[in-house]
């Protein structure tokens, strides 16, 4: 299968390079305190495509090919995970508010996020249920003119400074007994409460606590039909776990080239160590598990552009992209040692991000079953 880029993805890729090391890694510290991304930042990544990319033209997307957007994201993920991360879930709710939204809604939602004015996020996982979206219980109660939610959601990515919010809930109501709905919220107009989760990867990626205590919401933000939720979260889900994938190849990477560069000038017993037998072999161990990787992603990313089902590809590509991404990592600690863990130096916050890389979008766990159940026609999972 061929993966080279054509000239104009080529130059794509040069260009994002140029943003990123100009633009965006002199900022990334300050970010990483911060534990926000300013929209700025977004705006500027817009650009290139990352906010709609994958959005068709007349919905003000940039029409992207799959292929394109995982060079994209994989570029993302070489420079800073934390920006992939985001540049994700605003897509996520981007491709929600696009296909299932009114005329009313694309209005409102749409546009301002699509111009970086607006922060967006979407809230599904809970305390209590994050790889099985079925079992949340927050609760929408119809109340007439409006819906009444009430419950936590956590491990929200933005969800302190999001503008806009997609929740999922159940429904009770006189046609739904508990089906799962999507529900827009707007800040500005429903304050909800809202706590940053201080946590070791990630950590500009926001992630947090959101609590609806009796939040009213418009029955106007209803988003698509009751019950309708699942189904509509179910057609992103290789989305997700693709870019999940190539973010992780790209800090694969990032890990690898500081390495060979590392032992390319650093001595040791009066010879660089690079001449070592056992950190050439670090080398090629990473080399190898990164180009296995990338290849797995690449292979999602055609499939998903021919149409195809794509749930073994972009499973088998997540469930190994994002473990060989840490182990990679792990490994370019050993190559650098002590400098490694210096917080002076990105091998160490790729390490760390690395390590979280498993859990989103379905945990490794999770996509073993899932690629057992596409093999074996028999599902592990009740």
């Amino acid at each position: 299968m061929d993966f080279e880029f054509d000239a104009e993805q080529v130059a794509l890729r040069d260009s994002i390079r140029r943003f990123m090391r100009n633009e965006v890694v002199p900022r990334i510290d300050a970010c990483e305190r911060e534990k926000r991304i300013p929209l700025d930042l977004l705006a500027g990544a817009s650009q290139f495509g990352y906010i709609g990319g994958l959005l068709p033209e007349e919905a003000g997307g940039f029409a992207l090919d799959f292929v394109t957007w995982a060079m994209m994201l994989e570029e993302a993920g070489y420079f800073w995970g934390s920006l992939r991360t985001i540049v994700n879930i605003t897509n996520v709710f981007l491709r929600l508010v696009s296909q299932h939204g009114t005329a009313a809604q694309k209005a409102q939602f749409l546009a301002p996020v699509m111009a970086c004015e607006k922060g967006a996020c979407v809230a599904f996982s809970e305390p209590n249920h994050g790889s099985n979206p079925a079992g949340i219980e927050m609760r929408a109660e119809d109340k007439g003119d409006h819906y009444l939610l009430n419950g936590t959601k956590l491990w929200i990515t933005n969800g302190v400074a999001a503008d806009y919010v997609i929740v999922l809930a159940r429904t009770y109501s006189a046609t739904s007994d508990g089906a799962h709905s999507l529900f827009l919220v707007d800040k500005a107009s429903t304050p909800i409460d809202a706590r940053l989760v201080d946590k070791m990867v990630l950590k500009a990626s926001g992630t947090s606590e959101l609590f609806f205590d009796n939040v009213r919401i418009p029955k106007a933000n209803l988003l698509g039909a009751e019950g309708s939720a699942l189904k509509a979260m179910s057609v992103g889900l290789n989305y997700g776990r693709m870019n999940i994938a190539m973010g992780a190849v790209g800090a694969a990477q990032a890990a690898l080239d500081l390495s060979v560069e590392y032992a390319k000038t650093r001595k040791q017993f009066g010879r660089t160590i690079g001449e070592f037998q056992l950190v050439q072999k670090h080398i090629v161990d990473m080399m190898v598990r990164t180009e296995a990787a990338r290849a797995l992603g690449y292979k999602a990313a055609v499939s998903l552009q021919k149409g195809l089902p794509s749930r073994i590809e972009c499973s088998i590509a997540k469930l190994y992209a994002a473990e060989a991404a840490h182990e990679v990592a792990k490994i370019a600690i050993s190559v650098h040692g002590g400098i490694g863990y210096s917080t002076e130096y990105p091998l160490e916050r790729i390490f760390r991000d690395t390590s979280g890389g498993t859990i989103p979008e379905g945990t490794a766990e999770i996509q073993t079953l899932i690629v057992g159940r596409e093999v074996l026609g028999m599902s592990a999972i009740s």
